[in-house]
């Protein structure tokens, strides 16, 4: 997505929501050593507080991040035509400004690839057939190393909620039919901002992830913010080294509400680009995601309809980035939901 001229930019930029400047600067993410002895208990903790945490000595080699960055910059860096040659997005391949299927639009290109390789999808064969063995190659190793990494975190929040068994979060993600994806989001610098009367373009607009859990990776670009429990938004520090965790719908409908999604956006950068790299871990489409039983006390209801993850995804993806998707699935009404 390469801007030729400013007119240019400023016509893309008329396209796209703008925000008003967030200067906070949340200084207060909890941060979680994977080897620390108390870490399970950490995890829960910032997962009820705030659905969100960064993970240190994580145990993914850097030089596997180094080298998909590398690759990915050299694909995002081609010519247009030779960035269209994988895509449109169905959903997965190559797309850019829009985002979803309902009118959502951002300052954003990417690329959408299926991490199964049960289902690897028509578009990530044709991607990974077109372009270097070296992509390939870099993909592969650094989803690999993340997801070994995933499942290990998700093993020690089922020991800091006491679920049993252990793998009962993990399994979902083995599975050989999960639905789990991997995208690489990269947001050009967009120089024009001073044109927008002090207001901030929005890369990609606020939501939750729909999935169990999501592991974000990006390059030493700021942009990410997440929204307190005030409805406050605030900005997070960029570290290159390590992961960001978000707790996603679905596992807050499999803890009944306990731990809770966070709502995350990113905004455009006037000088230098942004790379994210975000592993999204997903369950098979036809499991039913319902509260674990053994997280329920005698007595308590569920929050949430019964409904399988194709239902919720189906649902989702045709929703808004902004809307409320679970309000859909609450034992109440969608109205009262959305005031959450």
């Amino acid at each position: 997505m390469v801007v030729h001229s400013q007119s240019a930019a400023l016509d893309h930029c008329s396209l796209i929501r703008t925000c008003k400047p967030t200067t906070s600067v949340f200084n207060g993410i909890p941060v979680v050593h994977l080897r620390d002895p108390e870490a399970k208990t950490l995890i829960v903790k910032a997962c009820e507080e705030n659905g969100f945490f960064k993970l240190v000595n994580h145990g993914v080699p850097m030089e596997f991040i180094v080298k998909l960055e590398t690759e990915a910059l050299k694909f995002f860096n081609l010519p247009q035509s030779d960035k269209d040659k994988a895509g449109p997005p169905d959903p997965f391949g190559y797309g850019f400004k829009m985002i979803g299927s309902n009118g959502d639009v951002g300052w954003v290109e990417y690329l959408l690839l299926n991490t199964n390789p049960q289902t690897t999808s028509h578009k990530t064969h044709t991607l990974f057939r077109e372009y270097p063995e070296l992509f390939r190659s870099a993909v592969n190793d650094y989803i690999q190393a993340v997801k070994r990494m995933t499942f290990e975190v998700v093993e020690l929040m089922a020991d800091g909620l006491k679920i049993e068994p252990r793998d009962a979060l993990s399994k979902l993600l083995r599975d050989d039919d999960s639905d789990s994806c991997f995208r690489l989001n990269h947001y050009p610098p967009c120089p024009d901002l001073q044109a927008l009367s002090d207001r901030n373009l929005i890369g990609f607009g606020e939501h939750t992830d729909p999935q169990i859990i999501s592991v974000l990776r990006s390059n030493n670009t700021t942009g990410l913010q997440i929204c307190l429990n005030d409805k406050t938004w605030v900005s997070v520090p960029p570290d290159q080294t390590s992961f960001f965790i978000n707790v996603g719908d679905a596992l807050q409908v499999m803890t009944n509400g306990r731990l809770r999604s966070v709502r995350h956006r990113v905004l455009a950068d006037s000088m230098n680009s942004r790379l994210s790299m975000i592993y999204f871990g997903g369950p098979p489409l036809s499991e039913k995601i319902v509260p674990l039983p053994s997280l329920m006390t005698k007595g308590e209801e569920s929050l949430y309809k019964e409904f399988t993850w194709w239902e919720y995804k189906t649902s989702a993806y045709r929703s808004r980035l902004a809307d409320y998707r679970l309000g859909l699935f609450e034992k109440r009404t969608p109205s009262a939901a959305a005031g959450l």
